[in-house]
């Protein structure tokens, strides 16, 4: 469903697939808004099989969660089995993002999203959503396309899906529930 009016996060690109990593998935289900996530991805949410999986440990403490893991909306988690996309993922996680052998999934979800973004064709052009700093420094460096949280909410009251109290109110929220997110200093800036 198109929101009429809607600017969109990227111009000028019209089917391109947005990847929210689980932290943003986390952030909206902590304050049970999975539904409002759902409408400003507008179908065109993607994860990765190591995103998906992290949001199904998160769904033990996350009950929200239960709703992007069962609706389908997120499509099916796109998959990496060729042996050498998995070692090009594994350094990049090493290296990059400081994931250690010892914790083999820690940071497996953003390597696997920039691995994707990056090298296959069908998803240049996507967007990445993360409110890990270091990370989306990184996908910048490299090009990639990033948004945080903060952008979400203000696509959807920009939209009208939301007032720009509640978007306010709901990012606070998120904040207050020991989130790591930008939060404007006033409901004006969304």
């Amino acid at each position: 469903m198109a929101w009429p009016g809607a600017r969109g996060l990227h111009p000028g690109i019209v089917n391109t697939c947005w990847f929210p990593d689980n932290t943003v998935l986390c952030n909206f289900a902590c304050v049970a808004r999975s539904d409002l996530l759902k409408a400003v991805l507008d179908g065109r949410g993607r994860w990765t099989e190591a995103v998906a999986d992290e949001a199904a440990m998160s769904a033990r403490v996350l009950p929200d969660l239960q709703s992007v893991l069962t609706g389908g909306w997120m499509g099916h988690p796109i998959e990496v089995n060729d042996a050498t996309e998995i070692r090009k993922i594994e350094l990049t996680r090493r290296q990059v993002f400081g994931g250690s052998e010892d914790e083999p999934r820690k940071h497996l979800g953003e390597a696997q999203t920039c691995f994707i973004l990056l090298n296959r064709a069908e998803y240049r052009g996507s967007l990445w959503i993360s409110d890990d700093r270091d990370a989306l420094n990184y996908a910048r460096g490299r090009g990639l396309v990033v948004k945080q949280t903060f952008d979400l909410i203000s696509e959807a009251v920009s939209v009208g899906m939301i007032s720009r109290s509640e978007g306010y109110a709901t990012l606070l929220l998120m904040k207050q529930k020991g989130n790591s997110l930008t939060v404007p200093r006033s409901a004006d800036l969304l």
